[in-house]
């Protein structure tokens, strides 16, 4: 049986899960914490008591899906050089044809110098600011 919304709050994961079941058919996904289980589930009731969202968001929703982010990282060409500071020393990259040059050393990846640099494993062009995720 399908709670009412009031119920929802009251409710121990144990419940939320048996009305997730009713109400959706399928079995939880993974790691739904409680309270989001909650917010989803008197969405969902909400939404099918009085027609949820509007016509006009869910088409601006459909069509912001469609568009596909531009994923473009910048060219690397021979003879650009990347610098980036780590842990108080400057570390200059030669961009080579078919690599770079760091430290009077050949590399085929940027990966591997970020690597070599800080020890650890990190994206390249990531560690080098040349991924918008990098510069937030």
């Amino acid at each position: 049986m399908i709670p009412p919304i009031t119920d929802i709050e009251a409710m121990d994961r144990t419940a939320l899960i048996a009305a997730w079941s009713e109400i959706f058919g399928t079995p939880v996904p993974k790691r739904l914490s409680s309270p989001f289980l909650r917010r989803f589930l008197a969405f969902e009731l909400q939404a099918r008591q009085f027609g949820g969202l509007p016509k006009g968001l869910i088409d601006r929703l459909d069509r912001a899906d469609a568009v596909k982010p531009e994923t473009r990282s910048p060219a690397l060409k021979p003879g650009g050089r990347l610098i980036r500071e780590w842990n108080g020393v400057t570390h200059a990259v030669d961009v080579v044809e078919g690599g770079f040059l760091w430290n009077g050393q050949r590399h085929s990846s940027l990966s591997a110098i970020a690597r070599a640099i800080t020890g650890a494993r990190w994206s390249g062009p990531r560690f080098f600011g040349l991924k918008k995720s990098a510069l937030r």
